[in-house]
């Protein structure tokens, strides 16, 4: 199968503080691309959540943690961000080599540049805007560790009665590509009422060079999934995932601060 490989010299990416301990092969982090930070990570009822601020571009960072090849399917907002279908894990992905992180700051556009990740409405999102909102507001990886080849059989030596016995050889079809599924009216009216969530938009392009390489998966699902959820700050916040910042607590008075009695004002 032809994936894509993130290129070392073009993304490579310092790691940062964030979700370190979120999955055992591939650190995730979101950081805004104008300050440079990795975006503070809440856990909420087994949840991790960053805040988006509206209009920020952003970018997906995320480091292979083995010392093996990793595929890694993105899907943002419930697309897939290399082609723009709807995510299944089943699709092609970025390959990162061992340890290497990557950067991946938009919507694959070509071989050599990307459409920018920013925050906004719902129906500014790419998936708003191909009709398709209703899984707004997640960012997910779905990883795949290489299939280890196998070792080399020794030598079958045959006797005269087995000479007319055919060899098989098996072949593996690719899978179908899965349909595309409809927005039904239940979705449509989901979307009208989230209106004020945030999603992904699909921004300016950004050089992003990389180039196909060959990847045989260890198995059809999966070794694991990481997801990342944002909203806005008072959107977390009304949700109970940001803890509300309590007012500073006045000390309480001391009855025995000084010494002797002094002279009141006149």
């Amino acid at each position: 199968m032809k994936t894509l490989a993130a290129l070392l010299a073009t993304l490579l990416f310092t790691s940062h503080p964030g979700v370190a301990e979120a999955a055992a092969l591939l650190d995730l982090d979101i950081v805004d691309r104008g300050t440079g930070q990795t975006l503070d990570v809440y856990r909420h009822h087994g949840r991790l959540y960053v805040v988006g601020t509206p209009g920020n571009r952003y970018a997906v960072v995320m480091r292979n943690k083995t010392a093996g090849r990793l595929l890694t399917v993105l899907s943002v907002d419930g697309l897939n961000a290399l082609n723009g279908q709807t995510a299944a894990t089943a699709q092609s992905g970025y390959v990162l080599s061992p340890w290497q992180s990557a950067e991946i700051a938009g919507w694959r556009k070509s071989m050599d540049d990307v459409a920018a990740f920013y925050f906004t409405s719902v129906a500014d999102s790419y998936a708003g805007r191909t009709d398709r909102p209703r899984n707004v507001g997640v960012i997910g990886v779905a990883v795949y560790r290489e299939a280890v080849p196998p070792l080399p059989s020794p030598p079958v030596v045959m006797s005269p009665r087995t000479h007319d016995s055919a060899n098989v050889a098996e072949s593996a079809a690719p899978a179908s590509a899965p349909l595309r599924p409809r927005e039904t009216g239940a979705d449509q009216s989901l979307s009208a009422r989230a209106e004020k969530r945030l999603g992904t938009g699909h921004g300016e392009r950004i050089d992003s060079p990389t180039q196909y390489t060959d990847f045989r998966r260890a198995g059809d699902a999966p070794a694991e999934i990481v997801a990342i959820y944002y909203d806005s700050h008072a959107n977390l916040l009304a949700k109970g995932v940001i803890p509300p910042s309590r007012p500073p607590v006045s000390p309480a008075p001391n009855p025995f601060p000084g010494g002797f009695t002094p002279d009141p004002r006149r």
